[in-house]
């Protein structure tokens, strides 16, 4: 076998070795659809939100509110009281507190480390809007709510809870 032969045998042993590489290392980092499961803080730290299955898609509500009462000098509730979901648009939840609310509606994994197609209500303005939810890593969540198209919307950051 002359010098040339074996060095493309070599390049062709050398190449598949970096694609197996890569392959493996890419699959290593993809998300399973159920990697998003548990209790997330959010980005401003006063809320925790656990995301579960709902069905065969994912669904999250607030399970702790670092202020889950309204205050002594609160001129919104009566003080010491849950504080309500008082923007919702359905007048009957106005008086359903906070805590405990649905606010990931129905998501469905993508694939990778992309669950979408759900909504997320946000009761600062009583809106829902559409969502994609982004694993970046075991500890963080991107969150992504929209109108529309996913260009026109808000980004938000949550880091998982802890057991």
């Amino acid at each position: 076998m002359n010098m040339k032969t074996r060095m493309k045998r070599n390049m062709k042993r050398y190449l598949f070795i970096i694609v197996f590489i890569m392959m493996t290392g890419v699959s290593a980092n993809a998300a399973s659809s159920d990697d998003i499961l548990g209790v997330w803080l959010d980005e401003n730290k006063d809320a925790m939100i656990e995301i579960h299955a709902c069905g065969s898609n994912y669904c999250g509500r607030i399970v702790w509110l670092l202020e889950s009462t309204y205050s002594a000098d609160s001129t919104e509730g009566t003080p010491g009281t849950p504080i309500l979901d008082v923007n919702n648009p359905k007048e009957n939840l106005r008086t359903k507190p906070l805590l405990g609310s649905q606010i990931l509606y129905d998501f469905q994994f993508a694939g990778g480390d992309v669950w979408e197609s759900g909504k997320i209500y946000n009761s600062d303005d009583g809106r829902i809007y559409s969502g994609r939810l982004q694993l970046l890593s075991r500890q963080e969540l991107k969150i992504r709510g929209f109108v529309g198209i996913p260009l026109f919307g808000g980004t938000t950051i949550w880091t998982r809870e802890s057991p």
